[in-house]
């Protein structure tokens, strides 16, 4: 199967290109490139010997191109969407789905009006040790999840010129916190459902030009657990990323983020464990771990190529990253107006 890409401005998309390169075995090869900057799509044409279209209508007319990988600028995926929908692509769309629900409707209406292919790239929901964390919740010996915490950060604010990049241009992608706690967002929504409500707390706390660069929001399920999620973007190291707190038991979950993942661990320290009553004592898990975050992200081609050829089901669909937009969405209503909001 032939895909392109409409868009370069995540870099995510750039590793599963090379992941897909390396193992034709996959069945999947890119053979074009669209962005809007000229510069950025001649390199990444020139670096994976693609063609470089001038147009995303070039590239969208293609009539060899079975599917399409939208890795713009959040702000134009709308727009590229209902295009590559309705030139019967098959779409893979990078996080977050967009910057307003109006928009997300959009594309929810576009893709299931076209009856095209539709899935977000979220990797942590491919993560080996986040599955198996749901499925020792599935299996019913840790009983009722009580409370879930999950840490959440990048150290953006050592990063060269982050602070022109459009990852944090309001008009391209809202502010970091809106691109990047989307991922812990979609963890607890992936975990536990829709929430009833939420309470956040958001701060700029370092460089103004870089809004929201830590923050925390809890969420409450009705009858459920209460889940929070605790981000910072001026995060240099860490350990602890996931705590998940039930009647029976604790599974704890370290190294699964940029910081935790990409510094030198502490000496014997385990990526997943997890502690049952009814055994009384802590059981190390025999996922793999990964060397760096990197490794994590080219994780997901893998499975973007099977779904691609039709082998699994969309990682997330186009409802579910809208259902995760308005949890983000909620968190900024309520740190503007210091109350709960509900969901």
């Amino acid at each position: 199967m032939d895909i392109g890409i409409l868009g370069l401005a995540h870099p995510h998309v750039q590793a599963y290109v090379g992941r897909w390169q390396e193992r034709p075995e996959w069945g999947l090869r890119v053979t074009a490139a669209w962005d809007r900057d000229p510069t950025r799509r001649d390199q990444a044409a020139k670096d994976y010997a693609l063609r470089a279209c001038a147009t995303e209508e070039e590239l969208l007319d293609d009539c060899g191109l079975g599917g399409v990988v939208i890795a713009a600028e959040t702000s134009d995926h709308a727009r590229l969407a209902e295009r590559a929908a309705g030139a019967g692509k098959a779409i893979v769309m990078q996080k977050p789905l967009a910057l307003t629900l109006a928009e997300a409707d959009r594309i929810v209406e576009a893709v299931e009006r076209a009856g095209v292919p539709f899935s977000l790239a979220w990797q942590m929901r491919t993560d080996p040790q986040n599955l198996k964390m749901k499925e020792l919740l599935a299996g019913g010996r840790f009983g009722r999840v009580l409370m879930v915490r999950r840490r959440h950060g990048l150290g953006t604010h050592t990063w060269p010129g982050f602070e022109t990049s459009w990852h944090v241009a309001p008009e391209y992608n809202r502010d970091i916190w809106a691109d990047d706690a989307s991922h812990p967002a979609d963890f607890l929504y992936w975990l536990l459902g829709m929430p009833a409500s939420v309470t956040a707390e958001l701060g700029t706390l370092v460089n103004p030009k870089i809004p929201h660069d830590n923050g925390i929001a809890i969420f409450r399920y009705a009858g459920g657990p209460i889940a929070e999620i605790c981000c910072s973007f001026t995060c240099l190291a860490g350990e602890n990323t996931t705590e998940i707190v039930c009647e029976k038991g604790t599974i704890i979950q370290n190294h699964g983020d940029v910081p935790s993942a990409n510094v030198p661990r502490w000496p014997g320290s385990v990526g997943l464990k997890w502690f049952l009553q009814e055994e009384g004592r802590w059981t190390a898990g025999d996922t793999p771990e990964v060397a760096n975050h990197g490794e994590r992200i080219a994780g997901l081609a893998g499975p973007l190529a099977e779904f691609f050829q039709g082998r699994r089901p969309p990682i997330a669909t186009a409802r579910e990253g809208r259902d995760v937009l308005r949890m983000i969405l909620a968190t900024y209503e309520s740190n503007a107006t210091g109350r709960r909001v509900t969901l």
